[in-house]
């Protein structure tokens, strides 16, 4: 009896531990007010859905949903609009739009919030929500955790916030001059030094921070066009931009940035498929997964209209790339996350609304069973780990 009680006791409290205690977890931001029309134009679906928060376990496989929240979330700007603590305990979500009955375009404007979730929390829940700028974006907090940048695409600023006890407190903005300058993705090399890609001008700035004063270096990294998404390595040498071009069919690209050099500056530019919104790093930054549009959110009469996209495996070769394996997705493809042991790939179909499921072994890739998302599209992802 005694050994029964212990037996019974230790199943008791296992069950009431947080999710983030049990598991590796991969948090994916869905939109629950956007969809596209027959225009593939982005509009309000009737009904709405819930703009909500997934909790994805990937330390076994197949991966499994473990809860889902309501949240902010929203599918305009890089898939990078969500941000998870290394203990995998709380989080930061953005929403850069909401549904707007009386939004003259689709029923949707322009958003500022930005939410604070507890993931041990039973059942999770958001637990602050405050504003940062129109068209809050990708947000990142630097290294030491005392600060946290948000890009806010709708006004040309990146929003600072310092950090302290899974709190956010507002300190202030950093205006790029350019209110059209679409700053979208932003992530920090070190405690002293973030890069943030400008697709209205085409450009990616170095953002000095100093004491919690955040600069602009006078010096622009150029890329290609329209840089965009925006992901490190692991240890914090290379960066990699997607570069999405006018979105009209061409091959577009990818270009490294050499990390290491004083001033940073691209060594590499790569050609990849057209619209290569997803992007990331493996764990160990040995492969590069660059997804690709693909033509599949043009129109059906669109000569380069495509019903899939495209996922692609690079291996990151000193400071080149080199395509290993490829596979089809569905339409609308968003953010790309390893597991922590890079063997687990998903990536977010805005479209199906579901999180697509693939195993990679260093040679190939081979699909899984997907997860589907009720009632939203997935459109960013974020891990604890690189």
């Amino acid at each position: 009896m005694p050994r029964l009680s212990k037996l019974l006791l230790a199943a008791m409290v296992g069950s009431a531990l947080p999710l983030a205690a049990m598991a590796d977890v991969v948090v994916s931001s869905n939109d629950g007010h956007s969809v596209m029309d027959a225009k593939k134009t982005i509009v309000a679906p009737n009904p709405l859905g819930r703009d909500s928060i997934t909790v994805i376990d990937v330390k076994a496989y197949p991966p499994k949903i473990k809860a889902t929240f309501d949240a902010p979330g929203s599918v305009v700007g890089p898939p990078g609009a969500i941000w998870l603590s290394k203990d995998e305990s709380w989080g930061i979500v953005t929403s850069a739009t909401k549904a707007d009955a009386a939004a003259k375009t689709g029923g949707i404007s322009p958003d500022d919030r930005v939410a604070v979730f507890d993931l041990t929390a039973n059942p999770p829940k958001v637990t602050q929500t405050l504003a940062a700028g129109a068209g809050a974006s990708q947000v990142r907090v630097s290294p030491d955790g005392t600060l946290a940048l948000v890009a806010n695409r709708a006004e040309g600023t990146v929003s600072v916030f310092t950090v302290k006890d899974k709190q956010l407190t507002a300190a202030g903005k950093v205006d790029t001059g350019n209110a059209k300058s679409l700053p979208s993705a932003v992530v920090f090399v070190d405690d002293n030094n973030a890069l943030l890609t400008r697709g209205g001008d085409n450009m990616v700035n170095v953002l000095h921070i100093d004491a919690g004063k955040v600069t602009i270096d006078p010096r622009p990294i150029t890329t290609g066009l329209a840089p965009y998404t925006m992901d490190i390595n692991g240890a914090h040498t290379l960066a990699a931009v997607s570069n999405m071009g006018r979105g009209d069919g061409d091959e577009d690209s990818v270009s490294l940035i050499d990390l290491k050099s004083k001033p940073y500056r691209v060594v590499g530019t790569v050609g990849v498929p057209s619209g290569p919104e997803p992007m990331k790093f493996s764990p160990d930054g040995r492969f590069l997964a660059i997804g690709a549009e693909n033509g599949s959110t043009k129109t059906a009469d669109n000569p380069f209209h495509s019903d899939h996209g495209l996922l692609g495996l690079y291996a990151v070769e000193g400071q080149t790339l080199h395509k290993i394996a490829q596979a089809n997705t569905g339409a609308w493809i968003e953010g790309i996350a390893f597991a922590r042991d890079g063997k687990t790939v998903l990536v977010q179909g805005m479209q199906d609304r579901k999180v697509e499921v693939f195993r990679w072994n260093g040679k190939t890739l081979t699909p899984g069973k997907s997860l589907t998302i009720d009632s939203a599209g997935p459109e960013s992802f974020a891990t604890a780990w690189p």
